[in-house]
């Protein structure tokens, strides 16, 4: 398939924060593989010659199909943007080229590595070697053209509450599963029933993939195209929601419909502007907020439903 790579090079003195917003505005119109370029980033220590170029700006591409949506998905991107731009008081620029899904594939790889992101679960590249210690908990990852390497403070996050919260044996639900890294996490802690939606269909199929690399069958897991939790049935001692703060605050309407009396909500990509407004939102709606924790400007919540 051919995609449209839609990129946005922009200036701010605060970069990290505008580069996750951004990141975010592309996440929630359905942009897969977002990559923040960052012309500040260290190289590694064996970085190869021929080895993608250091940005010379910052920058967020994602991806768009070159299906009969485009042009209309184009301008409600741009649209977003530009409110988000004059609400930052962000300098910004839009460009697009076209783009093969094996070229976007290749070319960013040089930029992703081994890293730990719980206390125990490490993220591979599958591409990479590593060298586990004894205690690590290793996933293997190819995100292809779905969002989520694992290496973005909201998915740490998340992994940290699940380390946290689930037990062996608990029913693990994701909600915008996106490259399934959450739903590998819990199933190699010990989850039992596995479930996983997302909006997006390729993100699907490639959750699919990396929930089979990682050694989870497929008797244990399945995996549903849709918006929020529409598709699911059934309750689950854990959800998780690494999605945005308003999609967070929407799932909350509802989110007591796919939890156990007792279980554990655990929602993230909230920037940290807007922690208290989730969590004033789940006392209201009569959670226990038993975990809040932060990380280079984002937060995860984890929240009990009251029996």
């Amino acid at each position: 398939m051919k995609y449209i790579e839609a990129k946005i090079t922009f200036d701010h003195p605060d970069a990290g924060l505008a580069g996750d917003l951004v990141a975010g505005v592309f996440f929630d119109f359905g942009l897969q593989g977002v990559v923040v370029e960052d012309p500040g980033m260290e190289p590694v220590e064996d970085w190869a010659e021929d080895a993608v170029a250091r940005p010379s700006a910052h920058a967020v591409i994602g991806y768009l199909p070159g299906d009969d949506r485009l042009n209309r998905r184009r301008a409600q991107l741009e649209n977003a943007i530009a409110r988000m731009g004059n609400q930052l008081g962000l300098l910004y620029r839009v460009s697009y080229r076209q783009v093969d899904e094996q070229d976007w594939a290749e070319s960013w790889k040089a930029f992703f590595w081994p890293q730990k992101i719980g206390e125990r679960i490490v993220v591979k590249p599958s591409w990479r070697d590593y060298d586990a210690r004894p205690d690590d908990i290793v996933i293997e990852i190819d995100p292809g053209m779905a969002f989520g390497t694992g290496t973005h403070p909201t998915t740490s996050l998340c992994v940290r509450l699940i380390e946290n919260e689930l037990k062996p044996g608990d029913s693990f639900l994701d909600i915008g599963t996106g490259s399934g890294i959450l739903m590998v996490a819990a199933g190699k802690l010990g989850a039992g029933r596995l479930c996983g939606v997302d909006r997006d269909e390729l993100a699907v199929r490639i959750a699919s993939e990396n929930l089979g690399r990682n050694g989870i069958g497929a008797d244990r897991f399945h995996l549903a195209q849709g918006s929020l939790a529409a598709p699911i049935k059934g309750r689950f001692d854990v959800v998780a929601a690494n999605i945005l703060t308003h999609v967070v605050l929407e799932l909350l309407v509802d989110v007591s419909r796919v939890l156990k009396p007792g279980g554990i909500f655990i929602c993230s990509g909230i920037i940290e502007e807007n922690k208290n407004l989730v969590v004033g939102r789940m006392t209201a709606m009569d959670f226990e907020v038993k975990d809040v924790r932060l990380q280079e400007g984002w937060v995860a919540i984890a929240g009990r439903v009251r029996p």
